[in-house]
């Protein structure tokens, strides 16, 4: 396990993890390779996550979803995954055999799991993907919106993110909350301190002091 180094002292890598955040839900490309970018970025990341002590909510599937249990499990984190397995969706990936999560939480239809995910995270870490990664982006983007004040944040991974908030700040009507509910970042240590800059914000009163009681939903 590697250590944190802090003013020249090692620290315990769950120094770093804040008191409000719990779970941290990962989304991304369900067919990212094994040996590719990124599926070995999401793994470091996931494993940064759970040595700091943090439970990895992942979609229970391969390709991105299963490089976060891997990187979870690789420092002896919790992972719980959201499951989904239908019967007439011939391009839905479903359960992934080689995913070996902790907690199965099913789902019997896609919104369900969507909904459920977005429960379930208190923090959305988000990676390149295609239309479903782009779906979770747009509902978790909403809800952070419809909630500011008490909403879950968003962190976006890579560098790409920076045209896609460009092109919508372009080309769509955002009100100006809808920029403060996310950061983008581009390494493993950047998502820990997004979401220790979160836990500041929250602190400072800047999104009212909420996020722990919206662990299991958005209700409290």
């Amino acid at each position: 396990m590697k250590i944190w180094k802090k003013s020249g002292k090692q620290q315990d890598p769950k120094d770093k993890k804040v008191r409000s955040i719990e779970q941290v839900a990962i989304f991304g490309y369900a067919d990212a390779l094994v040996k590719g970018n990124l599926f070995q970025t999401v793994l470091e990341v996931a494993k940064k996550l759970a040595e700091a002590g943090y439970i990895v909510v992942d979609g229970g599937g391969p390709g991105v979803m299963r490089a976060a249990t891997l990187g979870a499990k690789e420092a002896d984190g919790k992972v719980i995954a959201v499951t989904l397995n239908p019967s007439d969706m011939s391009h839905f990936e479903g359960k992934d055999p080689k995913n070996l999560f902790d907690v199965e939480i099913k789902t019997s239809s896609y919104v369900e799991r969507t909904l459920t995910l977005m429960e379930q995270g208190q923090v959305y870490v988000i990676f390149q993907g295609g239309t479903g990664t782009i779906s979770e982006f747009g509902m978790a983007w909403g809800l952070a919106r419809l909630y500011f004040g008490h909403h879950k944040p968003l962190i976006l991974y890579g560098k790409f993110w920076e045209k896609i908030i460009k092109a919508f700040k372009e080309n769509m009507l955002l009100r100006p909350e809808e920029l403060k509910v996310f950061k983008i970042v581009e390494t493993p240590d950047g998502v820990l301190d997004a979401i220790a800059e979160f836990e500041k914000e929250i602190e400072r009163g800047q999104h009212g002091s909420h996020l722990k009681t919206t662990k299991n939903g958005y209700s409290l």
